[in-house]
């Protein structure tokens, strides 16, 4: 697996975030995720958006981070939002959520970010699952579905973590 960092509206991710929608819409019965996002959101100092490719150079998985800071929608100052992990059907299983995971933190925690916050839903057990094997724990509700009963959101404090 290689992993490489691109831009959000590089063709790939492009792919990928179609999948990751298509997903969520089975899942939850909509269109899919509707939180405001811009390509220029992940633009390194600011955020970054990791691709994994296998050895055939197929995009195989993805997630990404953009810089919130405290705002109306209940981001604290130092929050990295972590969006769009996903892994592709016939990939899942060989741990690399995890390994895209961690070099997020990473990343965020080397931009001098204090916090990496998410929101998923309770119709992604597993996503829960990876979230709290690595470290995460429930935190007050923020961003676009922080209104809606099925939304769970998490936080990891990167400062003391690594």
């Amino acid at each position: 697996m290689h992993i490489r960092r691109v831009s959000f509206d590089h063709p790939d991710a492009l792919k990928l975030n179609d999948q990751v929608q298509a997903e969520y819409a089975v899942r939850y019965g909509d269109d899919g995720d509707a939180t405001p996002m811009a390509a220029a959101d992940f633009d390194p100092p600011h955020g970054t958006y990791l691709i994994a490719y296998d050895e055939d150079g197929t995009p195989v998985a993805s997630g990404g981070w953009r810089a919130q800071d405290a705002n109306d929608e209940g981001n604290l100052d130092g929050d990295a939002e972590l969006k769009r992990m996903y892994v592709t059907d016939g990939m899942r299983g060989r741990g690399l959520a995890r390994r895209i995971l961690a070099a997020l933190e990473e990343d965020a925690r080397t931009a001098g970010r204090a916090r990496m916050v998410l929101e998923t839903g309770t119709k992604q057990p597993e996503a829960i699952a990876l979230y709290t094997s690595s470290g995460y724990e429930p935190c007050a509700k923020f961003g676009y579905y922080r209104f809606h009963d099925a939304s769970r959101c998490f936080a990891k404090d990167l400062r003391f973590a690594g």
